[in-house]
């Protein structure tokens, strides 16, 4: 047996601690103060608050923002090639990064994110109950007839994986990826800020 045409997820810490609590006061902030924002979500019926419909600016708004892009980067360079990117000679540049402050009985739907070549999500707070990042076989809608996998399928053979991180964890995707955030159960706020790179 040959395994072939991998889907490639990358996990590792951040790397800064101190960055991560830093961040959290930041997004709970924004989530007070962008009026925009909330309005947006109001609208759109998003259970609870993201900056990505109404700033695109963090980086520059924030120092933390900075902080954080910084350390991306270097998450997305190793990414990168361990995706085996042919860059020619380009680095992968952060095109959008927005944060989430989500009720914890909430989640988002299934989505993939287009014009974009890695995605990701760095998690801030994941009260009990929450739930992580579920993501999809893109070759699901291909499977046609098919059989259903069985429950202990070894983890590369099932049709959707759940992965829960600790604080603190960045995980990285190529964007074509299809993925969501299943409704939980926690009474506290889950706090994440996802971003997209481009080549």
């Amino acid at each position: 047996m040959r395994t072939l045409f991998v889907t490639q997820l990358y996990e590792q810490p951040l790397g800064d601690e101190d960055l991560v609590a830093e961040l959290e006061q930041s997004c709970l902030q924004l989530a007070e103060d962008d009026a925009a924002g909330r309005r947006w979500c109001r609208e759109h019926g998003y259970r609870g608050y993201t900056s990505y419909a109404s700033l695109n600016d963090l980086p520059i708004r924030d120092p933390a923002f900075a902080d954080l892009k910084r350390l991306l980067d270097k998450h997305v360079a190793k990414f990168a090639e361990a995706c085996a990117f042919e860059l020619r000679g380009h680095k992968l540049k952060l095109d959008s990064l927005w944060v989430n402050v989500l009720d914890g009985r909430s989640g988002h739907s299934g989505h993939i994110h287009p014009h974009s070549a890695v995605s990701g999500t760095l998690y801030i707070a994941l009260p009990k109950g929450s739930r992580g990042l579920r993501l999809e076989d893109p070759r699901l809608a291909m499977l046609m007839a098919a059989p259903p996998r069985r429950e202990d399928a070894p983890e590369p053979l099932q049709a959707f994986v759940e992965v829960t991180p600790e604080v603190g964890t960045v995980l990285l995707w190529e964007s074509w990826l299809r993925h969501e955030v299943p409704a939980g159960n926690a009474g506290a706020k889950r706090i994440s800020i996802s971003f997209n790179y481009r080549w």
